[in-house]
């Protein structure tokens, strides 16, 4: 009776009779364990989790993404409130630079930990050696001004930056070790560190300055920083030895660190002539061969990787994954 009476339909019998299965098919076809609808619904199944995959891959690029150029401006904002602000604009401060970029590298390793929950592609050995390095150059710059710039940033900005990194290398050494020790590849991580810190030391003993006038520290210093230049070894042994592939935020790692040696190296450049020693041979200052040759070596050790760091950053952006040569590495 919910319908009006010009509506309504007579009774016709024909309606409720259930229409006849096509030969050859059985009530078990609509079944969802018949083969035929199991494979059907396998197919589905497998094209959202690739559709469902892709798309997660797609944002995970995307955060990593943004993570990245909010490092990159955090940092930028930071270099220059120290360079104008802090420095004065001294070109002492160039070295000060160079360090804050060294932090950021390390932040950006953290942050490829952080966001793929995984030490794939991270040298253990290399961060070692990073920490120690640093552990080496603060033993002078804390209480001693001969390797410091000239400037404000050298009074408590250098050596907060370098106690910033030092944290956060430790942190992300023993995040590999424990956290993530089940996705470490200590096997491809076998590169020896122990005669890279001895030799390190034995050459900076004999080649040291004199700025500190202080023997031991001044050795340390040197040690810091020819251990400092040979430490992206383990790293480039481990990329080599994994098929030359570079996760993005270790390709960003390498890279920083590469920028802040030039900057340091730099630096070293135009103060040549202020480096003192205790000269082994009359007349032959042999500090300053050593400092600036270090700096040039990290550099070459890195020639191949950069160049293949700058064609996947023009043709992938920041993100980029890519893979370097094995002939062409360590």
């Amino acid at each position: 009776f919910w319908l009006k009476p010009s509506a309504q339909v007579a009774y016709d019998p024909t309606l409720y009779i259930t229409p006849r299965r096509p030969p050859g098919r059985s009530r078990l076809a609509n079944s969802p364990t018949h083969p035929a609808n199991r494979t059907a619904m396998a197919s589905t199944c497998a094209a959202f989790s690739t559709a469902h995959g892709t798309a997660a891959a797609k944002k995970g690029g995307e955060g990593v993404r943004n993570g990245v150029l909010a490092a990159y401006a955090l940092f930028a904002g930071l270099a220059f409130t120290v360079y104008h602000f802090v420095a004065d604009g001294a070109f002492s401060a160039v070295i000060t630079m160079g360090v804050i970029l060294q932090c950021l590298a390390m932040l950006l390793l953290c942050l490829q930990t952080l966001s793929s929950n995984s030490a794939s592609g991270i040298s253990a050995r290399s961060l070692g050696l990073e920490a120690l390095a640093l552990c080496c150059r603060l033993s002078s710059t804390t209480w001693l001004n001969g390797y410091l710039p000239m400037d404000a940033s050298g009074d408590w900005v250098f050596q907060a930056v370098d106690v910033c990194t030092l944290v956060l290398a430790i942190g992300l050494l023993l995040r590999v070790l424990t956290t993530h020790r089940a996705t470490y590849n200590r096997q491809a991580d076998s590169l020896p560190c122990a005669p890279i810190a001895v030799a390190s030391f034995a050459l900076a003993a004999m080649l040291h300055a004199d700025m500190n006038r202080r023997p031991f520290f001044d050795t340390l210093w040197m040690t810091g920083l020819f251990v400092g230049v040979l430490a992206v070894v383990p790293q480039l042994w481990l990329i080599s030895r994994t098929g030359g592939r570079v996760q993005p935020l270790t390709s960003h790692f390498v890279a920083l660190m590469a920028v802040s040696r030039a900057l340091s190296g730099v630096f070293m450049w135009y103060a040549r002539h202020d480096i003192a020693c205790r000269e082994w041979v009359k007349g032959v200052n042999h500090a300053v061969p050593a400092i600036l040759g270090a700096h040039l070596i990290h550099l070459v050790l890195l020639g191949d990787f950069a160049y293949y760091y700058a064609k996947g950053l023009a043709t992938s952006g920041l993100a980029a994954t890519f893979a370097v040569s094995n002939s062409e590495m360590v």
